[in-house]
């Protein structure tokens, strides 16, 4: 049985992916399938850049708000919906297209992940809690950070529940969370799949990261944040997302709003160095210089060309 088509559209944040996904699919048939970790949330819409139902254009976009704000989204439930959308698109007739910038969410879908988890240890679970209670959050983020920098970068200090669990996995495995998840490398391919990475030069990426903050700003992020804040009690990991946790330091008074914008671009440009690092270590990318092409169609033909005589005819 021949596999499943799947293209990906990844990069950093700002470089224009949907913009590209959304003229391909036009051309192609195909529908997207957003592999962002904040667009899952509803009522996040400016601090997010989800696309409105405008800017989409047509196109059927899916996995774009699923959960409350308060709501915990795992990968593993990500990569389920995922995968069943890949096949009911293909059933249809159309080509579904992964496009997004949340690496984990990406690989998830196109690699052999497997996330059942190693049974609860309550013994030890509760032991990690009481000492996180005595030293802090921060002190445990620290203490993962020595035996799993990798899942240290990507958890927020705050995010106690998860930095316990991963400590948690490592304690019980010897293995990190990470490496836990991903054990099924020599397995075949699970779809046939063509990827391409959007990038451009690193100033240039740097200043449509400063303009994107500035115009999240004048569409009103501080009323959208501030709005969530009378709504939820808790946000669950979504209040760590970029555009979010610095204007709630804003809001609380820690600093003022040209501080908090300022952190905010900061914060994006560090996020984008962070994102390309993860995607230039996968060699079966394809990547396209933006500056190399007049606009976004003609980077969707190129997509396009690229991909005559492989997924178009399968």
């Amino acid at each position: 049985m021949p596999l499943k088509s799947l293209i990906a559209i990844v990069g950093p944040t700002a470089a224009g992916k949907t913009d590209v996904a959304i003229e391909l699919a036009k051309i192609i048939n195909g529908e997207i399938i957003s592999a962002d970790s904040m667009l899952v949330y509803r009522h996040m819409d400016i601090g997010t850049a989800k696309p409105t139902f405008e800017e989409m254009q047509g196109i059927p976009h899916h996995m774009i708000d699923l959960v409350e704000p308060d709501e915990e989204f795992s990968v593993a439930m990500y990569q389920s919906k995922a995968e069943q959308l890949i096949d009911d698109i293909t059933r249809d007739g159309h080509l579904p297209i992964l496009v997004g910038g949340t690496g984990l969410y990406v690989r998830s879908v196109i690699d052999h992940y497997d996330f059942t988890p190693p049974a609860k240890e309550n013994r030890l679970r509760e032991e990690l809690k009481s000492e996180a209670a005595r030293v802090g959050a921060e002190a445990m983020h620290r203490k993962l950070s020595e035996v799993d920098p990798e899942s240290a970068e990507r958890l927020h200090p705050n995010d106690l529940r998860r930095v316990i669990r991963a400590l948690e996995v490592y304690y019980q495995t010897g293995k990190t969370i990470s490496e836990y998840q991903y054990i099924r490398k020599e397995d075949p391919p699970k779809y046939n799949l063509k990827m391409f990475g959007l990038t451009m030069d690193r100033q240039l990426l740097y200043k449509r990261i400063e303009q994107r903050v500035d115009l999240m700003l004048e569409k009103g992020l501080v009323d959208e944040v501030k709005n969530l804040l009378k709504q939820y009690e808790t946000w669950g990991t979504a209040l760590q997302g970029l555009g979010y946790k610095e204007i709630v330091r804003y809001l609380k008074g820690e600093c003022s709003l040209e501080e908090a914008a300022e952190t905010l671009k900061r914060n994006t440009r560090r996020f984008a160095k962070r994102q390309l690092t993860w995607f230039r270590a996968d060699q079966r990318i394809h990547w396209l210089n933006m500056e190399h092409f007049e606009n976004k169609k003609a980077i969707a033909k190129e997509i396009k060309r690229q991909m005559a005589g492989d997924l178009l005819t399968t």
